[in-house]
């Protein structure tokens, strides 16, 4: 499938330069294009776009400004006249931060560190492979895990630590909501923002805390609802 772009500029000379660029891969293709952030986000919210090739100065709202309120954005690659907003947005994770005029060299160069990423984290998103074990990558390494060996998983902003039953650690740059929407074995509850459980582990539990191997962990006050509800079927 094609790589779906967004271009959001509102120099028309600067859209017409990367179309031509985009014209020359064919594994891009341009689904929409628009010069302003108001207009940008209309387009985000009514269809999938793989990348988006975002101007800096924009009136309005900067580039920069309006990534930051966007709560699931796509891979994005800045494309601006100035230098003084390049840490900033590596701050914000871009792919890439493009001095115009473009070049077709170096544009080419910036996709191919997207390709490249995301041929990487098509292999990291799809972690469930089998029902009985997930594949996590940490560091250079891939580990395959046995589900039932997990006790817990354990969110720190960006970063997941996998505890198991034989005390072992794998830490991994994965958000919490992704791994919890792959774990399909229905032992997996999530309790907390910041706690994915196995439930077939539970050792003990009060309204407020869920006790596995000794570890306790917290019910959030978010979730306490559900949670409750599952622990009441234990109780039956």
């Amino acid at each position: 499938m094609k790589v779906k772009c967004l271009l959001v500029d509102d120099e028309p000379l600067a859209i017409k330069l990367i179309k031509s660029h985009i014209s020359k891969i064919d594994s891009l293709e341009v689904v929409a294009t628009c010069n302003n952030a108001l207009k940008a986000f209309e387009i985000l919210s009514a269809q999938e776009i793989d990348l988006m090739f975002l101007d800096i100065k924009m009136p309005n709202i900067t580039g920069i400004d309006f990534l930051k309120t966007i709560k699931k954005p796509p891979k994005t690659i800045f494309t601006t006249a100035y230098r003084d907003y390049a840490i900033e947005s590596y701050d914000l994770e871009a792919v890439d931060y493009l001095l115009k005029p473009i070049t077709f060299e170096r544009f080419f160069k910036s996709i191919d560190r997207f390709l490249r990423e995301r041929n990487s984290n098509i292999i990291n998103e799809k972690e469930i492979v089998q029902d009985n074990y997930i594949l996590i990558k940490s560091g250079n390494k891939y580990h395959k895990i046995k589900t039932d060996k997990i006790l817990y998983i354990e969110s720190l902003k960006d970063y997941i630590t996998i505890h198991t039953t034989n005390e072992k650690q794998i830490i991994s740059k994965y958000k919490i909501g992704k791994i919890e929407e792959e774990l399909v074995d229905e032992n997996f509850l999530r309790v907390h923002r910041s706690y994915i459980i196995n439930t077939s582990k539970i050792s003990a539990f009060t309204i407020n805390d869920i006790e596995l191997d000794s570890v306790e962990i917290p019910i959030g006050a978010s979730y306490k609802e559900r949670v409750v509800v599952f622990l009441d079927k234990i109780k039956k």
